[in-house]
C-alpha cells in the first residue's frame, strides 16, 4: 500500500490541486514548462489511486508510474536522501520505493486469502496468518463489509439444508413412532414419546407432526391413558408446542384433544400444568368451537380450583381463560359463581400486585358483575374495596377496567359501609382527562349516593359538589357524562344533612346557567329528565328561585310539560306501556315537570309567571290522569297556585272542583291531602253552608276506614328510569351505545307534612298556609275528641321534599307499597364489559 493510500486511510491527507503548497518542506514552485506541467497534471488527475489495495475509493494520488520524484524539479528544498513526501507534519515515518513496492506486492499476493478469510473462515488452517489491510482498528474493511451477504446466505442455505433434514426425518419417523405410541410396552410408549416431544422442537418437524391426524390422535391417546408422570409431561408438552400454530390448534381440536387438556388441570406436577393451561388459553383464542368443547369438559370447576395457586403468571393464563369462558355465556356466570369464583378472584385484586394478573382478574370480575347473582356474591366478598385498591395504579387500562366493574357493582352497593376512601377517590378522578374515566367515575357515585345519606355526606364535604358541577360544564351536551353527573347532583341536592348546602353550591360554582341551557335541545330526553329532577330540587332552596325564574327556566320546563303531555296524548291508546321517545316515558316527562313546577310556585313571583303561562287548564286536565303519581303532583302544584285568590279563582273556572272532589277517596294519601287543601282554599269566599258541607266531606274522606291504613306514608315520589348506558367493548376501549329498556323507580316519601296539614299554625302566611290554626274556628270540622285536627303521621309531607330522582346509573326501583329495604335493584347496563 503507497503512502498516499495509508495517510488517506488515515484522514491525514491533503489532495494536492493547482495553487496549493505541497507539505513536507515543499514551498512556492518556480515557474514551469509545458513539459513539467503535464507531469505534475498526471500525477495529481490521472494517476489516481484505483483503490484496489486499501479497498477504499481514494483520490489521494499515489506515485507516478511513469517518473520517480527525482525527475521533480525540487531545486534545494528536498532532502537529499530520496524519501516520500511527508503530508503530516505529525507523520514522521518514511518509506523508500522498495519498501512501498514490497508492501503493494505482499497485499496483492494475500487478496484471495483475504477475501477466504472474511466469507469462509471456517475453512483456514488453524494458525495461518493473514495480513491484515485494516488501518483503524474499529473499522472493517471493503472486503469484511462486502462479505457480510454473503455470511447471510451461507447461513440461509444452511438452515433450508438442515430444515430439509429435519423434515425428511420426521416424515419417515412419524408412521413409526405413531405405532409405537400404542405399544402395550409403557416404557416403548415413553421413549417414542420422548422421540415426539424433541420432534416438536424443531419447526420442519412440528409442522410434519400437525399433518398426521395419526400422530396427533395417538398422543392424546397416550396422555389420556398414561399413568406415568414422564410420559404425561412430554405429551403435554409436544401437544403445547403445536398449539402455537393455527394447523396445530385445529389438529388438537378435531382430535379431541381438549377433554384431556382439561383433565391435566388436576395434575399435581406444575410443568403439567403449565403446559395443559396455556395450550387451553391458545385454543380458546384462536380455535372455533373451543369454549364449547372446554365448557362440556368441566373446564370452568377445574379452573376456579386453581385460583387459590400463587404462581401470578400461572394466575394470569387461568383468569384470562376465565373471562373467555364468561364472556356473552350467563351460564358460564353462573357455574363460576357455584364454584366460588368470585371471593376467590377478589382475594386475589387484594393480594397480588402484577399488574397483568390484575388486569385479567379485573376482567373477569367486570364480566361477573353484570350478573346480578355474582354481582351481589362480588360485593358480599368485599369487591368494591379490592377494585378501589387499584384506582390510583400507573396502569391505566387496570384503572379503566377496576372503574368499569366499580360502576356495574355500585347500584349493589349502596349499603356497604365505609366508603369514605373510595368515595374521595372518585370525586378526585372526576379531573381526569380521559373521557372513559369521567364517564364511569360519574356513574359510580350516581348509583353510590342513591338513598345513601352518609354516602352524600361524604361527597359533599370532599368536594363533590365543585366536582360535578365542573364536570356537567366541561362535558356540555355529552349524555355520557353530563347525565350521570346531574343525576348524582339530584341525589346530592336532596334529603340529608348537607341537602341546604349542596343546593347552594350548585349556584355558587356558576351551575345554574349551564343546567337551564340543557334543558334545550339539542339535549335527549333521558338528560332533559335528569335535568328537570336536579331543577326540582335546587327550587327547595329560597335563594335558587330568582336566578331559575331570570334564566328562564319556567317557560322552558312549560314548554316540555305541553309537548310530552301531547305526545303521551297522541300515542296513549296505541300504546299500553306509554309512549317512548329516546327510550322516557313521556308520562315521566309530564309527571317531573309538574312536579318542578309545584316547588317553584311555592315563592309568589314564580307563581306569577307560572299563572302568566296559562298552564292551570292543563294541570287541571291532569288530574284525570289514570296515573296515581300524576295526579299527585298535578294536585301540588295546584295547591300551591291556589295560595292567591287569582290562581284559586282561575282553578275554580276550569272545572277543577269535581275532580278535586273524586280525589278526595284516593288510597294515595298525598294526592287525597292534597285535593283537600285546594278545595279548602277554594272555599275562602264561599257560604257557610258550603263550607259545611265541603267540611262534612273532607272529614269523611280523611279520617275514613281503618286508621292504621293511614300509618303507611303515602308514596310521595317522582318516577324514574335508566338512562342509556354507553357500553364499552371487553378489549377495544371504546364506548358503544347500548340502549336499555325502562326500570321505574318511586321515592322515598318524606318525614312529616311540614305545614301542608290542614289547621297548621303557619296557615295564612306565603307559601305553607292553608288555614287557621282552629279548624273548628273556621267552621269547616268540628273539634276532634281531645285535641284539634291531628297530625296525619310521619311520612305524609305532599311537598314532594325528598325524593332521590332516579339514577342513570343503576339505582334502587321502589315500586308502590314496597318498602326501600326490598326494592329491586337495576344494572346501570347489562352487557358483557
Amino acid at each position: 500500500m503507497s503512502i498516499y493510500q495509508q495517510q488517506a486511510l488515515a484522514g491525514n491527507v491533503q489532495r494536492p490541486g493547482i495553487g496549493q503548497q505541497y507539505m513536507g518542506g515543499m514551498v512556492d514552485m518556480a515557474p514551469m514548462d509545458s513539459k513539467q506541467q503535464t507531469l505534475m497534471w498526471q500525477q495529481g488527475q490521472y494517476m489516481s489511486d484505483s483503490g484496489i489495495h486499501s479497498g477504499l475509493t481514494t483520490h489521494a494520488p499515489s506515485v507516478s508510474s511513469k517518473h520517480g520524484i527525482n525527475e521533480m524539479d525540487t531545486e534545494n528544498e528536498l532532502d537529499a536522501v530520496p524519501m516520500m513526501y511527508e503530508f503530516d507534519p505529525g507523520f514522521n515515518q518514511g518509506f523508500t520505493q522498495e519498501q512501498v513496492d514490497e508492501m503493494n506486492q505482499q497485499l496483492n499476493q494475500t487478496r484471495s486469502q483475504r477475501v477466504r478469510a472474511a466469507m469462509f473462515p471456517e475453512t483456514l488452517e488453524e494458525g495461518f496468518q493473514i495480513p491484515s489491510a485494516r488501518i483503524h482498528p474499529g473499522q472493517s474493511t471493503a472486503v469484511q463489509r462486502l462479505a457480510e451477504p454473503s455470511q447471510m446466505l451461507k447461513h440461509a442455505v444452511a438452515n433450508l439444508i438442515n430444515y430439509q433434514d429435519d423434515a425428511d426425518l420426521a416424515a419417515k419417523a412419524i408412521p413409526e413412532l405413531a405405532k409405537l405410541l400404542t405399544d402395550e410396552d409403557q416404557v416403548v410408549v415413553g421413549q417414542a414419546v420422548t422421540m415426539v416431544h424433541q420432534l416438536s422442537k424443531k419447526e420442519a418437524s412440528r409442522h410434519a407432526l400437525m399433518n398426521s391426524p395419526q400422530m396427533i390422535a395417538a398422543l392424546i391417546r397416550a396422555m389420556a391413558t398414561t399413568t406415568d408422570p414422564e410420559t404425561t409431561r412430554c405429551t403435554a408438552g409436544t401437544l403445547h408446542n403445536l398449539s402455537h400454530h393455527r394447523q396445530g390448534l385445529l389438529a388438537i381440536f378435531k382430535s379431541g384433544g381438549i377433554p384431556a387438556l382439561v383433565k391435566l388441570l388436576s395434575s399435581p406436577i406444575e410443568s403439567v400444568l403449565f403446559y395443559a393451561i396455556t395450550t387451553l388459553h391458545n385454543l380458546l383464542l384462536h380455535q372455533e368451537g373451543a369454549k364449547m368443547a372446554v365448557h362440556l369438559a368441566g373446564g370452568l370447576q377445574k379452573m376456579v380450583a386453581l385460583l387459590p395457586r400463587n404462581n401470578v403468571k400461572f394466575l394470569a393464563i387461568t383468569t384470562d381463560c376465565l373471562q373467555i369462558l364468561a364472556y356473552g355465556n350467563q351460564e358460564s356466570k353462573l357455574i363460576i359463581l357455584a364454584s366460588g369464583g368470585p371471593a376467590e378472584l377478589v382475594r386475589i385484586m387484594a393480594t397480588y400486585s402484577y399488574e397483568k394478573l390484575l388486569w385479567t382478574t379485573s376482567r373477569v370480575l367486570k364480566v361477573l358483575s353484570v350478573c346480578p347473582n355474582s354481582k351481589a356474591a362480588i360485593v358480599e366478598a368485599g369487591g368494591m374495596g379490592a377494585m378501589a385498591i387499584h384506582l390510583n395504579h400507573q396502569s391505566q387500562r387496570l384503572v379503566q377496567n377496576c372503574l368499569w366493574t366499580l360502576r356495574n357493582l355500585s347500584d349493589a352497593a349502596t349499603k356497604v359501609e365505609a366508603m369514605d376512601s373510595l368515595l374521595q377517590t372518585l370525586v378526585q378522578l372526576l379531573s381526569s382527562q380521559d373521557v372513559n374515566i369521567v364517564t364511569c367515575t360519574a356513574g359510580i357515585l350516581s348509583n353510590l349516593t342513591c338513598n345513601n345519606h352518609r354516602n352524600k355526606v361524604v361527597v359533599c364535604q370532599v368536594g363533590g359538589i365543585e366536582a360535578l358541577v365542573r364536570t356537567v360544564i366541561q362535558a356540555g351536551e355529552g349524555d355520557d357524562i353530563t347525565e350521570p353527573a346531574v343525576c348524582a347532583l339530584r341525589h346530592l341536592t336532596n334529603r340529608h344533612a348537607e341537602a341546604e348546602v349542596a343546593q347552594n353550591a350548585v349556584r355558587l360554582h356558576y351551575g345554574l346557567p349551564v343546567l337551564v341551557k340543557l334543558l334545550h335541545p339539542p339535549s335527549r330526553w333521558p338528560l332533559i329528565k335528569a335535568v328537570v329532577g336536579l331543577v326540582r330540587n335546587l327550587a327547595l332552596c329560597p335563594a335558587n328561585h330568582a336566578p331559575l325564574r331570570e334564566l328562564g327556566a319556567i317557560p322552558r320546563i312549560v314548554q316540555l310539560l305541553i309537548r310530552s303531555h301531547q305526545d303521551n296524548e297522541r300515542h296513549s291508546g296505541h300504546d299500553s306501556q306509554g309512549t317512548l321517545v329516546e327510550g322516557v316515558k313521556m308520562e315521566e316527562i309530564v309527571e317531573g315537570t309538574v312536579g318542578a313546577l309545584h316547588i317553584l310556585a311555592r315563592e309568589g313571583h314564580n307563581r306569577a309567571v307560572i299563572r302568566g303561562l296559562n298552564c292551570i287548564p292543563l294541570f287541571v286536565q291532569l288530574l284525570y290522569s289514570p296515573t296515581e303519581n300524576i295526579q299527585r303532583v298535578a294536585a301540588g302544584v295546584l295547591c300551591e297556585l291556589a295560595a292567591e285568590k287569582e290562581g284559586s279563582e282561575v282553578i275554580e273556572q276550569e272545572g277543577a272542583t269535581a275532580p278535586l272532589t273524586e280525589l278526595l277517596h284516593s288510597r294515595n294519601e298525598a294526592v287525597a291531602t292534597y285535593a283537600a287543601a285546594v278545595l279548602f282554599r277554594m272555599s275562602d269566599d264561599k257560604s257557610q253552608d258550603y263550607k259545611k258541607r265541603l267540611s262534612v266531606e273532607l272529614t269523611s274522606s280523611l279520617f275514613r276506614g281503618d286508621p292504621a291504613d293511614w300509618n303507611e306514608p303515602p308514596m310521595d315520589s317522582v318516577n324514574d328510569e335508566m338512562y342509556r348506558g354507553n357500553s364499552p367493548s371487553a378489549d377495544d376501549g371504546y364506548l358503544q351505545v347500548a340502549p336499555k329498556g325502562a326500570n321505574r323507580q318511586d321515592y322515598d316519601p318524606v318525614g312529616s307534612m311540614q305545614g301542608l296539614v290542614i289547621g297548621h299554625q303557619g296557615y295564612g302566611q306565603e307559601g305553607n298556609g292553608y288555614g287557621p290554626s282552629n279548624l273548628s274556628d273556621a267552621g269547616i270540622y268540628p273539634p276532634a275528641p281531645g285535641s284539634n285536627l291531628p297530625d296525619l303521621g310521619p311520612g305524609m309531607s305532599p311537598r314532594y321534599n325528598g325524593s332521590d330522582i332516579s339514577s342513570a346509573a343503576g339505582h334502587q326501583i321502589h315500586f308502590a307499597g314496597m318498602s326501600p329495604d326490598s326494592s329491586q335493584m337495576g344494572a346501570w347496563f347489562d352487557s358483557d364489559v
